[in-house]
């Protein structure tokens, strides 16, 4: 049975990435950018969170049906390599990690409801891995502006850790924010764009499903 698992794991993560190859065929990939905070948060009310949580995929999907999310992006962040490819950040080796930039209205969801679901749609116990995709480019990271979101994050975590939320200890690092590059554009809005590829439909979609039972009431209608 658990060697029947890991085949299972181990023919998922190759969908994953024979996918990315064909749509690098079919799509062509626009520049990366970055942008300052400043022109993201320029609406009154707008504020942004950077989370790293494993494959952005999954990552992105979930954020993207809360009410008062602005817009989500995927990208690679905590790196040394400027305007790194996919490619290079899948061998492990640039330092950085497939995140998320979210864009909030802070008066209509709370940056506490945002952790909530940031701790609910991965494991935060695994260590440079979620699932079968492993290396530090999977990392959970939550990438914080200011001191203050530093402490909040780390409050966070010692209570989770204190009520024994999970069986084993929260291995999410805090790190501070730095340049976000934004990732291909076949990669932005996938699981909307591709619920029937093998890799949503068995990956993402059932995290979809708890995702939406649990936080219902923050949905998008």
């Amino acid at each position: 049975m658990i060697k029947f698992i890991c085949f299972i794991l181990m023919v998922l993560r190759i969908c994953k990435y024979v996918l990315v190859v064909l749509i690098l065929f079919t799509n062509m990939a626009c520049g990366q950018k970055t942008q300052t905070l400043e022109t993201l948060t320029s609406n009154s009310g707008n504020d942004t969170l950077t989370v790293a949580a494993g494959c952005f995929w999954c990552v992105e999907a979930p954020f993207e049906q809360l009410k008062g999310v602005v817009s989500v992006e995927s990208g690679y962040m905590g790196g040394s390599v400027v305007n790194p490819s996919y490619e290079m950040v899948c061998t492990g080796t640039t330092g950085h990690a497939e995140a998320v930039r979210i864009i909030f209205d802070t008066n209509i969801v709370a940056y506490e409801t945002l952790m909530e679901v940031f701790f609910t749609v991965h494991d935060p116990t695994q260590l440079n891995r979620q699932g079968a995709d492993v290396g530090t480019q999977y990392r959970s990271a939550i990438f914080y502006k200011n001191e203050m979101e530093r402490l909040k994050a780390s409050k966070l975590i010692e209570e989770l850790d204190a009520s024994a939320a999970y069986s084993s200890k929260i291995m999410t690092k805090l790190e501070p924010i730095g340049p976000f590059y934004s990732a291909e554009n076949y990669h932005q809005d996938y699981f909307q764009n591709n619920e029937n590829q093998p890799y949503c439909r068995y990956v993402i979609q059932p995290k979809m499903e708890k995702f939406k039972k649990v936080f219902e009431k923050y949905l998008e209608q």
